[in-house]
């Protein structure tokens, strides 16, 4: 029997599943576009929590990103997905709603894996503590959405490849983001 939490679900260009695949396959050779989502929990300031992911990562490794990244598994919601994994990732129970989405392709050259994948962004609010999972996440930090963007104008290669893609998306939603 296959281990659900080691495949994707696969989806055309509008997200709409068309099957699954191993999780590793779908990140080698040209990658296989599959769902996946992005969360942005905020606090009271209007500060963002970042993540760095873990060196043992399969891909993009000791990059900066959004709050928590992952896939959906077969037959699961984003946002049940979403806070399955701010669970196992960050230690934290937040809701999140889904604000957009957008297809990307990021070929890592340090791991060799790709990133094909139809990206949901979800934000939420959240006060409270942090017990990051050694296994997922290095370091956490809250950050400014400004100070962010001009972190990443800085020094765009410590940063996830989809990290500035979904944060305009949150832009798109609106002007001053939360």
């Amino acid at each position: 029997m296959v281990d659900a939490t080691q495949v994707v679900v696969l989806v055309d260009d509008q997200g709409i599943p068309t099957g699954t695949m191993d999780k590793l396959a779908a990140h080698s050779g040209a990658g296989a576009l599959h769902s996946a989502f992005s969360v942005f929990l905020y606090d009271t300031a209007g500060r963002v929590l970042l993540q760095r992911r873990a060196a043992q990562k399969h891909h993009f490794r000791n990059k900066w990103s959004n709050t928590c990244c992952s896939h959906p598994l077969p037959g699961e919601t984003v946002t049940a997905a979403a806070s399955r994994r701010l669970l196992q990732e960050v230690g934290i129970t937040a809701s999140a709603e889904v604000v957009g989405s957008f297809t990307y392709r990021a070929p890592d050259l340090d791991s060799g894996l790709i990133e094909v994948e139809f990206d949901y962004v979800l934000i939420g609010e959240y006060e409270g503590d942090v017990s990051p999972n050694p296994d997922e996440v290095s370091e956490v930090q809250w950050v400014n959405f400004q100070e962010l963007r001009e972190q990443i104008a800085l020094d765009p290669e410590a940063y996830t490849p989809w990290l500035t893609l979904a944060l305009d998306v949150i832009e798109q939603q609106s002007p001053t983001p939360i």
